[in-house]
């Protein structure tokens, strides 16, 4: 049997638009990589897919810096598109 861990994602402005939901929750089997499972939130929607490709993402409020970081634990992930700022 393989575990899952239970993973909220979180979409912010452009990110939250594309996805059509502002909060979701997924059961991933325990070792996905970010990396993964961005890919995963891609999958069969084109636009949110490529709003993807220039997000920046936090897992429990820390930088994501290497997407290919394992998912063993419970964890919350914030998709945060750029913003624009002035």
């Amino acid at each position: 049997m393989t575990a899952t861990v239970e993973v909220t994602v979180r979409y912010f402005a452009a990110a939250a638009a594309a996805a059509g939901v502002e909060t979701e929750t997924l059961g991933l089997k325990s070792g996905t990589t970010i990396e993964e499972l961005i890919g995963q939130l891609g999958e069969g929607n084109a636009e949110l897919a490529r709003v993807l490709k220039r997000c920046s993402y936090l897992c429990d409020g820390v930088a994501v810096r290497d997407t290919s970081s394992a998912v063993t634990t419970p964890q919350t992930l914030d998709v945060l598109p750029p913003f624009a700022g002035g």
